[in-house]
């Protein structure tokens, strides 16, 4: 099966991606995955507008540079990056003979940002995540979130989050 996905040169993208099975494994790793964001980044340049992570699974936001739309690239190296030294998770007689490890799901939820409204649509989403899942009351409180660097912007008061923003209700994402 061949998955069609948007690839706009110079685009802006949010992204959906998951440990297999769901494992609790990014946060106890998180200096080894931002390891791999900077390697990555460093071969193959792209922006990280906002990004929050979570024990299981990340939301990012990525501008890409003019010219440019292989992000599917940048997320297989940043995966293998990470997954390098990690031990094998359990994995199918399919992932072993791609030479998988089972770190990640394969696929990733991806979308093209359309518009200024769908960007702050995604910023809300991304940055209300960890009180969503239950992990903070305060969303200045998890330290594994871009939350800081926009309110340091004006974007965000430092409270906001405490109470479920209207633009984040409708949104179903997961």
């Amino acid at each position: 099966m061949e998955f069609r996905r948007a690839r706009i040169p110079g685009g802006t993208y949010f992204f959906t991606v998951v440990a297999a099975e769901r494992r609790p494994l990014l946060i106890d790793n998180v200096s080894r995955l931002r390891e791999a964001f900077r390697s990555v980044k460093y071969r193959y340049p792209f922006h990280i507008e906002a990004i929050v992570v979570l024990p299981d699974h990340l939301h990012a936001i990525w501008r890409l540079p003019d010219g440019d739309a292989d992000y599917p690239l940048r997320w297989s190296l940043i995966k293998r990056h990470f997954s390098s030294g990690l031990p094998a998770g359990w994995r199918t007689a399919s992932r072993r003979s791609k030479r998988e490890k089972g770190i990640w799901q394969r696929r990733y939820w991806e979308h093209c940002i359309r518009d200024e409204n769908d960007l702050h649509r995604h910023l809300d989403y991304i940055h209300y995540n960890p009180a969503k899942h239950g992990f903070v009351n305060r969303v200045a409180d998890w330290p594994y979130s871009s939350f800081g660097k926009w309110v340091e912007k004006g974007v965000y008061p430092e409270d906001w989050g405490s109470e479920v923003p209207s633009t984040v209700e409708g949104m179903e994402l997961e």
